[in-house]
């Protein structure tokens, strides 16, 4: 079944929510480059997210627009791992730039980059794998959760 715009916003939103919390959390003590106490750390970590979160909604929209070009309207699975690449980018660029609300300070690459990177290929397994097997009925909704 293909993924509906508003399944694929769902997904997103479901994702982040939820393996990427967790990830997050998971991740957080071992990350390298992180300087100060470990609140400020996972304060900023989260904030990420949520950015990622709220940027992610507009990839949707722009992947979307984008498979209209496809014959199937859909993107093969590889495609959806490599979007790590430009999201990850521009995702990079916000933070660098300081134009994430609330992240004053700057944060190491090797900090980000460890952390995007375990949360997406964390996102992106689970969706693929368990979230197929455990959610039958959301590959039949056309990616919808609710």
């Amino acid at each position: 079944m293909i993924p509906t715009l508003a399944g694929r916003l769902q997904t997103r939103i479901f994702l982040l929510a939820t393996v990427g919390v967790v990830l997050t959390a998971l991740i957080v003590p071992v990350l390298p480059g992180t300087r100060g106490p470990m609140s400020r750390t996972y304060g900023v970590a989260y904030l990420i997210l949520l950015a990622v979160a709220v940027i992610g909604l507009l990839w949707e929209l722009l992947y979307h627009l984008l498979m209209q070009f496809r014959w199937d309207k859909d993107w093969p699975t590889l495609f959806g791992l490599l979007t790590i690449v430009p999201e990850g980018l521009l995702m990079w660029v916000l933070l660098d730039q300081r134009l994430i609300p609330g992240i004053t300070r700057p944060v190491a690459f090797s900090t980000f980059a460890t952390m995007f990177t375990v949360v997406w290929i964390g996102q992106w397994l689970f969706a693929n794998g368990p979230m197929r097997v455990l959610s039958v009925h959301w590959r039949l909704r056309g990616g919808r959760i609710i």
